[in-house]
């Protein structure tokens, strides 16, 4: 059977549908070739399922079930759940299968129960011309495996429309086809000049900071690649106008209540004039295409959403539009700019582009709701329940960016979870339901409405009570004393409580003026994004429901997203007649820019050479270059639950297990003695009244303390867990890594034994794992592929900051990571992490505060390893958005510097420096035009790299995806259908004046040096590292950062000071928790992560 993804119109493998291993991506079109000799005729039929095993489908579809494939009698049955219809295609030939296994989703029915009554409705007819085409494709396939012709982009069904309700539906007809044979990837013609633009870059006097684009990558093969980035069309030359909107009174216009003054504003007579020519951010700011009217003050009473009109003696509002200091956007200068004019380099674009962002989002913004910076979300998208009372909504990103003769909107596909509205007693009834408890932090900020007061009344939660409406009492004059919620309702306003005694009253007042409200008397608000942490199955499903493929995506962005956006032609007439007054247009097909494939590293064992393939190679029977020694380990065993994965420490089965992991581990090169490690056990407490584990964790202690000599450690402790737990796989590596000082690699046993088939390469990772923590090496590249480090003494930096999440406790304080490689193979990164206070650094949270010491001992080692401090010293820094990286310039090059003057303060020491940023958090995607450079879903290859088209005019960047994850990749069925999201480089400071093709592929090579896999990885390994060592010390302040109690509510009803004096206790308290693992040095705390 060949599998075909007409979408992305590749040819994906050849596989056989009979084998239990066959995986096929979800919505994809499968050409089946049902005989051998020539077709005699095509049928074309929609079929949907979410599960098969050896030629068995099946589908949870009410009204299509996909009950069998006989392959025997090269027959497709087809019938109706209610048994209505039987069609049997029998004719052979070719079968052409639209939307076929949907591996893990549920669908709603692609045919409704009118329709499946009649076989022949399923059957589209193909005109002769039509299925003569499919007729010879198929023969082209079938004679030649490796081509997909373009005639079979005819038959692709248009669109991409799923509904809601938590259902994935099928095509719809959309008018935009990406892939489709008449939008061919004609390759963009502003692009023909663009070896033009580094020519005139010489004639510049550049130094180090910020360095001009040296020029264009030359290596790998060269491809042709659509970006989900669109031209916009502006005047060339005009002037906009930049407004400052106030709102009085001010204190009363705050919030969601800012927006709908807005609304009302735009619905007022007085601004009926200007209406069709200004654009705004619902907040502050307004843009307009023409000059308005000065002063202009106007009046705007104020009522809900909902309400008639203003209430009697209700709120009034004055809006006053007043020109900035600035007034005037020039928008001749734009294009200059990106025309790439040596003297428009300086050129401050952020004006103009957020102007342009107004502009285009008017229409978002008025009938959207947005979730952050340039992400919106819509009422109508698909949705999807996670579970307790929270649902994934599928919403589009949009921004506008300067790129070389062109604006572009870059659009993009996302995904938050959202409050399902309802009444809120509901919710916590299901909540109770499913975790047994109320947490103070369920609602935390949600907004309710009433309506027991006579009209539509919106409320915050400020707090969920641990009381209920029978028990909380308060002081009420009117009833004549202390009286009960459940007693004040009911005197008050008849209202007989359900919940009285079960449910908790919620509070919508603050500390000192509590204001309590039964939940049942309050309804959840629509469309309300929920701000809270996702657990382990919420995450998982949401996962499932971001992962598309490619193809899906961009069908989605040009049809479902131009429409919900307003960027297509046929938008509202309010919309269009916005973008008319601007002279704004926007092209309705994606860009078509040049990109390479750079060829991969050499990997080297020290047993030979594995095969890389897409990115990847198998270790199953190679030795390790460098293999560590396994004297004196140990196991832990933990038990937890019902489920015993083993009956004690004798088990046989447990021994085993353990045989057969030490002699991989033996048989991968490393020293493993004939004696068999201890092995200890420890059954924990249950979790009811202990929801941080706490006890748990403190029995695994007094484990080790029992079972451990603490003057002869063993070199690494097993951990075998029988699940995953939030708190004990972090509270077992804080006790280990800072308490005990002992190495852990963690085992879940329910992988572990799960495949009997996979067992062995899951050792083989482990194993890999275990070498690192013994100090060996695992694999190394071939000299030729790393001359561009080597060829001069160099250190590799990574730099990251973690902060703390909404969860957090105010006052936890967020995680730096700095570390570096000591090695001449740059295997080995050693780490170090500090804390560092929330409000040190307001206006520049992402920057490193310690930069200096953490530097200087990063160098020490490095000298104390090699003898020598380095000639070079290249840094990756991640976590730095776009707008900030002259901060990185301005606050954390001159750390570095420093650094350098005070590692050798009597010889001067002054190494050459490169700063380099790594973004993930970024929205460009990109999709081969040729089946030969995709995956086989889709996505771009291992070794992608683009330089032109979509990256910026002036400065050095590129984006290079090395790696084959997917956005989805920690999940094994959803990363099969995921996107993958290349790294953007940016080059922010060069003292080495490396080409383009010396960063680009020595930065691919670099992505083969991740020691615990056997995969290139999608971040460069130094910047990874750094993530993972920030991750390892939010293990350390897990209870703090992922706990909100009491005090996560301070700061509400409470006086500056006290919220200060709070959040340095917190801060504290982080300290002390990590205090035999921290040091002074020079009054920062830096922790020594174990190397």
């Amino acid at each position: 059977m060949f599998v075909l993804d007409v979408y992305s119109n590749i040819l994906l493998e050849q596989v056989d549908w009979r084998s239990s291993d066959c995986v096929v991506p979800r919505l994809s079109f499968l050409l089946v070739d049902m005989h051998n000799p020539p077709c005699s005729r095509v049928t074309q039929w929609r079929i949907a399922s979410n599960h098969h095993d050896r030629g068995e489908v099946e589908t949870g579809s009410t009204s299509l079930l996909i009950s069998r494939l006989d392959f025997k009698n090269s027959n497709l049955a087809v019938t109706a759940a209610s048994n209505e219809v039987e069609a049997l295609a029998q004719e052979g030939g070719v079968l052409l299968v639209v939307e076929a296994l949907l591996l893990e989703v549920e669908v709603v029915p692609l045919v409704d129960k009118e329709t499946v009554r009649s076989p022949l409705s399923l059957v589209p007819k193909l005109d002769t011309a039509a299925e003569a085409s499919v007729l010879g494709v198929a023969q082209e396939v079938k004679d030649h495996p490796g081509v997909v012709p373009q005639a079979l982009e005819a038959l692709a069904v248009e669109g991409s429309s799923r509904g809601g309700g938590g259902s994935r539906g099928g095509f719809g007809t959309g008018p935009a086809q990406v892939f489709a044979a008449n939008t061919p990837a004609r390759p963009d013609a502003r692009l023909s000049t663009v070896d033009q633009l580094v020519t005139s870059f010489k004639t510049l006097n550049v130094g180090a900071e910020m360095p001009l684009r040296p020029g264009w990558g030359t290596l790998g093969r060269p491809i042709m690649l659509r970006a989900n980035f669109f031209a916009v069309k502006i005047p060339t030359k005009g002037v906009y106008y930049n407004y400052d909107v106030t709102i009085s009174p001010a204190k009363d216009a705050k919030g969601e209540r800012k927006g709908r003054i807005f609304d009302l504003l735009e619905q007022s007579p007085q601004c009926a004039p200007y209406a069709g020519h200004v654009a705004h951010d619902r907040s502050q700011r307004l843009v307009s295409a023409k000059k308005l009217p000065q002063p202009l003050s106007i009046v705007v009473p104020f009522y809900e959403e909902g309400e008639t009109g203003p209430r009697p003696g209700g709120l009034t509002f004055t809006v006053d539009i007043k020109l900035t200091n600035d007034p005037e956007i020039d928008i001749e200068k734009i294009h200059e700019h990106t025309n790439g004019r040596p003297n428009r380099r300086d050129y401050d674009a952020l004006p103009l582009i957020s102007a342009l962002n107004l502009v285009l989002q008017r229409h978002a913004t008025k009938n959207g709701i947005r979730v952050g910076k340039n992400r919106y979300f819509f009422p109508s998208s698909e949705h999807m329940q996670l579970g307790l009372g929270i649902e994934a909504w599928k919403g589009f990103f949009m921004s506008v960016r300067p790129a070389y003769k062109q604006l572009m909107v870059n659009v993009n596909v996302c995904m938050t979870a959202f409050y399902i509205p309802g009444n809120l007693a509901d919710a916590m009834l299901e909540f109770q339901r499913r975790v047994g408890g109320m947490p103070q932090t369920f609602g935390d900020k949600l907004k309710v409405s009433t309506t027991h007061l006579g009209y539509l009344r919106k409320r915050s939660i400020f707090r969920i009570m641990n009381t209920t409406a029978s028990k909380t009492m308060f002081d009420c004059e009117e009833l004549g004393g202390q009286v009960s919620v459940e007693q004040y309702f009911q005197r008050k306003y008849r209202i007989r409580l359900r919940h009285a005694n079960d449910l908790p009253v919620i509070n919508v007042g603050n500390a000192r003026k509590p204001n309590f409200l039964p939940a049942e008397i309050c309804e959840i608000v629509p469309g309300q994004a929920y701000r809270g942490k996702l657990d382990g199955d919420e995450t998982a499903a949401m996962i499932r429901f971001a992962c598309n493929p490619p193809a899906i995506n961009a069908e989605s962005i040009v049809n479902e997203g131009f429409t919900e956006l307003g960027l297509r032609p046929d938008a509202a007439a309010a919309t269009l007649t916005t973008l008319g007054a601007f002279g704004v247009s926007v092209d309705q097909e994606m860009t078509v820019v040049p990109g390479r494939i750079l060829p991969a590293p050499i990997v080297t064992y020290k047993s030979g050479r594995p095969n890389v393939r897409d990115g990847s190679w198998n270790i199953l029977d190679v030795k390790l270059q460098s293999g560590g020694n396994m004297t004196n380990w140990a196991v832990l065993l933990v038990e937890e639950g019902r489920r015993m994965e083993f009956s004690g420490t004798s088990d046989p089965e447990l021994i085993g297990f353990l045989q057969t992991f030490s002699q991989k581990c033996r048989s991968s090169g490393m020293v493993v003695p004939n004696v068999p490690p201890k092995i200890m056990n420890v059954r924990l407490p249950s979790p009811q009244g202990d929801p941080n584990r706490t006890r748990a964790i403190e029995q695994i202690r007094q484990t080790f303390r029992n079972n451990l000599n603490p003057k002869q450690k063993p070199s690494f402790v097993l951990v075998l867990l029988s699940g995953v737990d939030k708190f004990i796989y972090p509270g077992i590596k804080r006790l280990c890594d800072v308490d005990m000082g002992l190495h852990t690699v963690h085992m879940l046993l329910n992988k572990a034994r799960g495949d009997p088939k996979k067992q062995d390469q899951y050792f083989s990772n482990v194993a890999l794992k275990v070498n690192s923590k013994l100090g060996g090496m695992n694999h190394i590249l071939d000299p030729s592929s790393m001359k561009w480090l080597t060829e001069k003494k160099t250190m590799v930096m990574g730099i990251d900051v973690t902060h703390p999440s909404p969860n957090s406790i105010p006052g936890t304080p967020s995680i730096v990571a700095v570390v570096a490689s000591v090695d001449d193979h740059f295997v080995q990164f050693p780490a170090g992490l500090s804390l560092q206070k929330p409000d040190w650094n307001r206006e520049s949270k992402e920057m490193v505060e310690s930069l200096t010491p953490m530097t200087i001992e990063r160098l020490q080692l490095y000298e104390k390893k090699n003898r020598r401090l380095p000639d070079r010293v290249v840094v990756f820094r991640d976590g730095v958005s776009e707008g900030q990286y002259k901060l990185v310039l301005r606050e954390e090059l001159p750390k570095i510097q420093e650094a350098f003057k005070r590692v050798s303060p009597k010889v001067p020491y002054h190494p050459k420096l490169t700063i380099m940023i790594c973004g993930k958090r970024h929205h460009a995607r990109f999709y081969p035009t040729d089946p030969k450079d995709m995956s086989r879903n889709g996505n771009t290859l291992p070794g992608t790299v683009l330089d032109k088209g979509v990256t910026d005019v002036y400065n050095f960047d590129f984006y290079l995806q090395a790696s084959s994850h997917y956005l989805c990749d920690l999940r094994a069925h959803a990363g099969l259908q995921g996107q993958v999201r290349p790294t953007h480089y940016t080059i922010i400071y060069d003292e080495n004046k490396m080409s383009a093709d010396t960063l680009q592929q020595g930065t691919h090579t670099a992505s083969y040096l991740y020691a615990r896999a056997t995969k290139a990885v999608s971040l460069v390994p130094a910047a990874y590292y750094a993530d993972l060592a920030c991750e390892r010390g939010r293990y350390y302040l897990n209870t703090l950062l992922n706990t909100a109690d009491d005090r996560s509510s301070i700061g509400r009803g409470a006086s500056t000071a006290e919220r200060e004096a709070a959040k340095e206790r917190v801060y504290e308290e982080a300290v002390k928790m990590g205090e035999t693992a921290f040091t002074r040095s020079e009054g920062i705390y830096v922790l020594h992560l174990m190397d």
